[in-house]
């Protein structure tokens, strides 16, 4: 558990300082997350900070976990990943993302591989 804490901080911590791409809208009604506007919302939102390609294990800033990492940490799924990010942490700032791309992020991370 510490070390999703921890992972988790890190992904906050950095995200926070990354500028936000413009807003696209909600996704459709019965859309349950795009992996394209996920991809797409983690270039322009979280890749200045972290390795979010596929095979990506380094991530550009060296205290923020690869989204791969991310993915393999045990009881990592899409309701906690939005818990996370809409939850505050003493060790971070406030780190607001909008629903809609909490849901796309996830569709689009859950397709990194799951094993190294």
């Amino acid at each position: 558990m510490r070390i999703l804490v921890l992972l988790l901080t890190s992904l906050a911590l950095n995200a926070c300082t990354a500028p936000q791409p413009a807003y696209q809208g909600p996704p459709a009604i019965g859309d349950a997350g795009s992996v394209g506007r996920g991809r797409d919302y983690a270039q322009a939102a979280c890749a200045n900070c972290h390795a979010i390609a596929p095979g990506e294990e380094s991530s550009p800033h060296p205290d923020a976990p690869a989204f791969a990492t991310i993915v393999r940490t045990p009881g990592m799924n899409g309701m906690a990943l939005n818990v996370w990010l809409h939850s505050e942490h003493e060790q971070m700032p406030h780190l607001i993302v909008d629903p809609a791309h909490v849901e796309d992020l996830w569709a689009y991370m859950s397709t990194l591989p799951a094993a190294e």
